[in-house]
């Protein structure tokens, strides 16, 4: 199902924050938010019709640029969420990248609510993490349990090799080494120079010309 499908079926604390990016931008379900008295912090859509309200100062040397109290302008955005909203900018300088979000928190300073969607981030990298590193093709089971269970699995392999990596002192990365070992389960060469002296096909070096149909 869709990600925002998912707010549906969740019972949302009071006094807890729920950091989400823009997939899950909908009034409705984030007035649901605010009135079981959870906080939201979301990446703001340049679409959203709003009026500023009143501003506060932030202090720029920080990467705030604004902190505003805005309205919904739009007549069913408003009325999905009638009472008012934070409105917060960002830059960022590793990124080089500036940032806006929507909060219905107004007691946390500025810098708090940008920090918390840092670590959301943070969140993020870590699931593409695994999906890069763990090389989970396809789950046996959709069940809490399963999931988990094959995750966990899988992330001990990983660590097997890492391990093996250090105490074997190979210097290929580790994606290489998963690569060579998938393919080569039932070698009975020792692991380190099976390791060390295969060498991997690199497609960038091949003839191009083995794509063409003719060549003249």
């Amino acid at each position: 199902m869709h990600d925002i499908n998912l707010l549906d079926s969740l019972e949302f604390e009071a006094g807890a924050f729920y950091l989400m990016d823009r997939g899950y931008f909908d009034f409705k379900r984030l007035w649901i938010i605010n009135q079981a008295g959870g906080y939201f912090v979301i990446r703001f859509k340049a679409s959203v019709s709003w009026r500023r309200l009143y501003s506060r100062k932030v202090e720029k040397n920080t990467g705030l640029r604004c902190d505003q109290t805005i309205k919904l302008k739009h007549f069913y955005s408003k009325k999905r969420y009638p009472e008012k909203l934070r409105r917060i900018k960002y830059y960022d300088q590793v990124s080089d990248r500036q940032y806006i979000y929507l909060t219905n928190n107004f007691d946390v300073p500025a810098i708090t609510v940008a920090e918390l969607y840092k670590q959301r981030w943070q969140i993020e990298l870590f699931f593409k993490w695994i999906k890069q590193h763990l090389r989970i093709q396809v789950f046996w089971g959709y069940g809490l349990n399963a999931v988990k269970t094959q995750i966990c699995v899988a992330l001990c392999a990983f660590l097997l090799v890492a391990i093996m990596k250090k105490k074997l002192n190979i210097k290929r990365n580790l994606y290489e080494i998963l690569q060579i070992l998938s393919v080569s389960q039932l070698e009975k060469t020792p692991i380190k120079p099976m390791l060390s002296e295969i060498e991997l096909q690199n497609f960038d070096e091949q003839d191009k010309k083995q794509l063409m149909l003719f060549d003249f």
